[in-house]
C-alpha cells in the first residue's frame, strides 16, 4: 500500500488541503439518488447510521452528494439549539437565530443583505454595551429584548468577537479545479482578547464557546502552531463534545500541513470515530502518504476503538474485507462495521450481469444466455473469502446489528445458488430486524429474489410464490413509496428479464417480449417484435383475452404498450401499403390517437421540402389522422370513377408523399412500435425501407400526369416525380450503411434525373420552371451547369 488516498475521489480542497472544513470542489456533481443504487437490491440505508451515508459505495465522489458542500452549514442546527438553551427564557427563538445568521451559522455568502444588516446590528449593540449609549439598534432591540440582562449581553458580546473570525472562516461554495487560498486572521491583539476573556469565564457554557472560538482564531491565523499548544495545554479542562473534537479537527488539519501525517490521520481518525457530523470530512481528508505513514498512525492508536476508527478510514479507501476483519477482532460491536459491510456487498452485486446476455464484442449483436449460463457466470464473480468472512460474523452472532450480517449471508447464498441456506438465513434475521418499514421491506425483497432466483422452470404451482411480491414491486411499490432510499428498481428490472428468459426457454414468444420488452426495445429505433405478422397477431389475442392467469395478468399491466398501440402500427403500414379501407378500420381502433392532427396540410405538395415552413404555414383545415384516411378513401372512389382524375391523383400523391420522411407529416408514424428519429438512420431496416419509399406517391404523381391537360400542370408533376427519383437515388446510395457517419462523399453531385431532364428540355418556358429555379437550389445548380 503506497497510498490510501486514491484516484477514485478526483477533487481538490480549499484551504491548501489542510483545514478540516476544506470545501470539496469537483467536476462531478451529486444527485438525490446515486447511479449504483439501480444496480442494487441491497439498501445501505437500512443498515448504518445516517452519518455514514455519504461514505457508502457511490459512482459519485460521495454518495447522495456527489461532493461535500456542507462547510458553511455543518452545525448550524446544534450552534441554534445550544444557545437557545443557553438564553432560554430571555431570547425568544426566531430572535436567537436571526443573530445568528452569518456568524456561528456560517451563511453561504456574505454580501447575503440579511448577513450585513445582522453585523451591523451586532456591531451597534456591541458600541451601545461599550459606551453605555443608545444608538438606533439598541432603541430597536429594546423593545424585544432586555438588554440589560447579563445573557443577553454575553451573546452579543460573543457574536461581536465571533464575526471578526468568520472574515476569514466562511468561504464562497463554487465549484473550481483550482484549490482555493486560505485567508488569514491576522490581528493577533484580537485573538489574545479572545482567549483572555476565556481565561476569566467560569460560565461553563460561554467558557467552551470561548475555548473554541480560541482555537478558530488561532487555526486561521498566521501562526498555527499557537492553535496546537493552545489546545495541548487546555484540552484536560474541555467536555469532550461536539465543540472539542471540531477543534480536534484543526490540530489534526495543522498536522498534514506541517507533514506530520501519522499524526494528522491518528487524530482524524479519532474525530470520525466521535464526531459523526465530521465523518465526511475527516474520511476525506485521511491520507496518509505510505505505508510508514499508516504504520505509525496505527501505533499511535491507544485503545481497540481507536484502532478501529483507523481502520474504518482505511477500509473506504483500499479493502473493506480486511477492514471488517481488523475491526471485527478489536470490536464486533463497533457502529463502522457496518456501513463497511454494506460497501462490500454493494461491491460485490457490481459484477453480477443481471441482462441474461453476453457481450460478443464491437457492433454485434448480445448473445442471448440461458437460465443456467447466467446462473453459472454469476455464481463464479460471488468472492469466497467476502463469504466466508460474512457468514462467521453471522455466525457469531455478536455484532451491534445481527440482522445485518444474517440478511448479508442470505444475499449472498443467494447469488451463489444456495436458495435453501439463504432462506435459513433470512429467517434468522427475523428475530433481530428493527421493526422499521426499511428493514421490512428489505427483507421482503430480498426473500423474493431468492425465490424468483429457485424457479427453473414455472409451474402453477411456483408461480403462485412470487405473484404477491410482483405485484408489490411493479404496482404498489411506485404508487405508495415516496423515499428513494430503498432500492427495488434493480429487483424490478432483473425479475422482469428473469421471467423473459424463463419464457423463452419455454417457447412462449409472447410472453418473452411482455417481460423482456427493455431488452428488445430502444429509445428510437421501436420494437422489432412486430415485424414478424404473426407474432403482432398472437399479442393482440393475448391481449384481447379475457381469461387470462394471474401472472398474465401482471404481464399485461406492466407492458407498455397496449391494444391501441398495436392497431396503430397497423394503422400506419397498412396506409404505407396503400390499403386504406383496412388502415381506416385499424385506425378506429386507436382511441385518442385517430384524432391527432396533422402539424402541416399533407395534401399539399411544394416545391422544397421544408417541414417547419410547412408547419408554420397557413391551414384552412387541420386534418385528424382519421380525417386523413378518410379523405384519402375519398379521393381514390373519386379516381375509380374517373372524376377529376387530375386533381385527385396529385392530392394522393401529395398525401403520401408528405407521410414519408421527406414530407410533412412524419408524426403519422413517429409511434413507440416504429421509432423516432429526425434521420432515417434512427430506424430499425424494416422500419426506414417503409418511411423513405415513395413508390406510392410516385405512381400517383405519373396518373396525375397523364391527366394533366396544360403544359403547367405537367411541369409541376414531372418536377414532383424529380423528387420522388431523388430520394429513390440516395435510399439506394446509402441503403447498405448503418449509420450517417458511415456514409462516403462520392463527389457525385447534382445528378440530372429523367424528371430534372424533362422539365429543362420541354418545359423551361412555364412559370412553374421559374418557380422550380426561384426556390430549389439544386435544380439551380444543375441548369447552371
Amino acid at each position: 500500500m503506497k497510498r490510501i488516498f486514491l484516484n477514485k475521489l478526483f477533487l481538490v480542497s480549499s484551504v491548501a488541503l489542510f483545514s478540516v472544513y476544506g470545501i470539496i470542489y469537483a467536476c462531478a456533481g451529486g444527485d438525490d439518488w446515486d447511479f449504483f443504487g439501480y444496480n442494487s437490491n441491497f439498501t445501505p440505508e437500512t443498515f448504518a447510521d445516517k452519518s455514514y451515508s455519504p461514505l457508502f459505495l457511490s459512482g459519485s465522489i460521495f454518495y447522495g452528494i456527489g461532493f461535500d458542500t456542507e462547510h458553511n452549514s455543518r452545525f448550524n442546527n446544534n450552534i441554534k439549539e445550544d444557545w437557545a438553551s443557553y438564553l432560554k427564557g430571555k431570547v425568544d427563538t426566531t430572535s436567537v437565530n436571526y443573530f445568528l445568521i452569518g456568524n456561528e451559522s456560517r451563511r453561504y455568502y456574505s454580501d447575503d443583505k440579511n448577513v450585513i444588516k445582522n453585523k451591523e446590528e451586532i456591531e451597534d449593540l456591541h458600541v451601545f454595551y461599550k459606551n453605555k449609549k443608545e444608538n438606533k439598534t439598541s432603541q430597536k432591540w429594546s423593545k424585544k429584548l432586555n438588554l440589560k440582562d447579563e445573557k443577553i449581553k454575553n451573546f452579543v458580546e460573543f457574536l461581536y468577537l465571533a464575526q471578526k473570525i468568520e472574515t476569514v472562516s466562511i468561504g464562497e461554495e463554487n465549484w473550481s479545479y483550482e484549490p482555493v487560498i486560505a485567508k488569514t486572521f491576522k490581528d493577533a491583539k484580537m485573538i489574545q482578547s479572545i482567549e483572555n476573556v476565556y481565561n476569566t469565564l467560569s460560565d461553563p457554557f460561554l467558557k467552551n464557546r470561548y475555548w473554541f472560538l480560541t482555537m478558530k482564531a488561532r487555526f486561521y491565523s498566521n501562526d498555527k502552531q499557537k492553535a496546537i499548544d493552545f489546545f495541548n495545554k487546555t484540552e484536560s479542562s474541555v467536555p469532550k463534545n461536539t465543540l472539542y473534537y471540531r477543534a480536534l479537527s484543526y490540530v489534526a488539519g495543522i498536522n498534514y500541513k506541517q507533514k506530520k501525517y501519522a499524526v494528522s490521520n491518528y487524530l482524524y481518525a479519532k474525530v470520525f470515530d466521535k464526531c459523526p457530523e465530521l465523518r465526511v470530512v475527516t474520511a476525506y481528508s485521511f491520507r496518509p502518504k505510505n505505508d510508514t505513514d499508516w504504520n505509525k498512525a496505527l501505533l499511535m492508536a491507544k485503545n481497540n476503538d481507536e484502532k478501529a476508527a483507523l481502520w474504518a478510514i482505511h477500509g473506504y479507501y483500499k479493502d473493506e474485507k480486511q477492514a471488517i476483519e481488523k475491526i471485527y477482532e478489536l470490536n464486533p460491536k463497533s457502529e463502522h462495521l457496518n456501513y463497511l459491510a454494506t460497501r462490500l456487498v454493494n461491491g460485490l452485486e457490481q459484477s453480477i450481469n443481471n441482462s441474461f446476455q453476453q457481450d460478443t464484442g464491437d457492433n454485434q449483436p448480445r448473445k442471448k444466455l440461458t437460465l443456467a449460463e447466467s446462473k453459472t457466470e454469476n455464481q463464479a464473480k460471488v468472492d469466497k473469502k467476502a463469504l466466508d468472512l460474512i457468514a462467521k460474523i453471522s455466525a457469531a452472532g455478536n455484532t451491534d446489528r445481527p440482522y445485518l450480517w444474517d440478511l448479508s449471508l442470505g444475499y449472498l447464498q443467494t447469488l451463489k445458488g444456495d436458495y435453501a441456506n439463504a432462506d435459513k438465513n433470512f429467517d434468522k434475521a427475523v428475530k433481530t430486524l428493527p421493526k422499521t418499514e426499511l428493514a421490512g421491506m428489505q427483507l421482503r425483497l430480498l426473500r423474493f429474489v431468492n425465490n424468483l432466483s429457485k424457479i427453473d422452470k414455472l409451474t402453477d404451482k411456483n408461480e403462485k410464490t412470487i405473484l404477491a411480491d410482483l405485484n408489490w414491486l411493479y404496482y404498489e411499490l411506485p404508487k405508495t413509496y415516496k423515499g428513494q432510499e430503498f432500492r427495488y428498481q434493480n429487483a424490478s428490472s432483473w425479475s422482469k428479464s428473469y421471467l423473459s428468459t424463463l419464457y423463452r426457454e419455454k417457447g412462449d414468444l409472447v410472453m418473452t417480449e411482455i417481460f423482456g420488452e427493455s431488452r428488445y426495445s430502444y429509445w428510437n429505433d421501436g420494437n422489432s417484435f412486430y415485424d414478424n405478422e404473426k407474432v403482432l397477431l398472437d399479442m393482440k389475442a393475448f391481449l384481447e383475452k379475457s381469461n387470462k392467469t394471474e401472472i398474465e395478468k401482471i404481464g399485461a399491466g406492466i407492458y407498455s404498450l397496449k391494444l391501441k398501440d398495436i392497431n396503430n402500427f397497423q394503422a400506419v403500414q397498412s396506409t404505407f401499403k396503400n390499403k386504406i379501407p383496412e388502415a381506416i378500420a385499424f385506425m378506429q381502433q386507436t382511441d385518442s390517437v385517430q384524432y391527432y392532427k396533422f402539424l402541416g396540410n399533407p395534401f399539399n405538395g411544394n416545391i422544397k421540402d421544408c417541414h417547419d415552413c410547412e408547419h408554420a404555414a397557413y391551414q384552412k383545415k387541420k386534418y385528424t389522422q382519421l380525417d386523413f384516411l378518410n379523405t384519402i378513401k375519398a379521393m381514390q372512389d373519386k379516381l375509380a370513377q374517373k372524376e377529376d382524375v387530375y386533381t385527385n391523383s396529385l392530392l394522393l400523391g401529395n398525401a403520401f408523399y408528405n407521410i414519408t420522411h421527406f414530407g410533412n407529416g412524419r408524426t403519422f408514424y413517429e409511434i413507440s412500435i416504429i421509432g423516432y428519429g429526425s434521420s432515417p438512420y434512427s430506424f430499425r431496416d424494416t422500419m426506414k425501407k417503409m418511411i423513405t419509399n415513395c413508390d406510392v406517391s410516385k405512381m400517383y404523381y405519373q396518373k396525375a400526369l397523364e391527366a394533366a391537360s396544360t403544359r403547367e400542370q405537367k411541369a409541376k408533376c414531372i418536377y414532383l416525380i424529380s423528387k420522388c427519383e431523388r430520394n429513390e437515388y440516395y435510399n439506394s446510395k446509402y441503403n447498405n450503411v448503418n449509420s450517417w457517419w458511415e456514409i462516403q462523399d462520392d463527389k457525385i453531385n447534382f445528378i440530372a434525373w429523367n424528371g430534372f431532364k424533362t422539365l429543362k428540355k420541354d418545359y423551361s418556358d412555364t412559370k412553374y420552371y421559374q418557380d422550380v429555379i426561384a426556390e430549389c437550389g439544386y435544380f439551380r445548380t444543375y441548369v447552371n451547369q
